[in-house]
């Protein structure tokens, strides 16, 4: 299975060639290099769906934090009942 994830661009390089223009993007915390060859468009603060280091679209910023919420909360999930509300499943 794949996995694209939404992240903010920080910053741009190599805006001379758009086939080798970078960006840093940052998801929720960390930080990676990102081609930006496939997002000419693209610019600093903007969102954008990235799968295996290659931005591939501009999405809407509230959908993405609302993805990073989603995956941290994946990642980090609540401890007890009264965390998590009325969804909690105890196993």
């Amino acid at each position: 299975m794949c996995l694209a994830v939404p992240g903010r661009i920080i910053s741009i390089s190599n805006d001379d060639d758009p086939l080798l223009r970078m960006g840093r993007v940052d998801f929720g915390g960390v930080i990676r290099a990102v081609s930006l060859a496939y997002v000419p468009e693209a610019e600093i603060d903007d969102y954008a769906i990235v799968h295996v280091g290659f931005a591939l679209s501009i999405v809407d910023p509230d959908a993405a934090e609302q993805t990073l919420r989603d995956i941290h909360q994946i990642h980090h999930p609540p401890q007890s009942p009264s965390e998590s509300g009325p969804h909690y499943i105890q196993p």
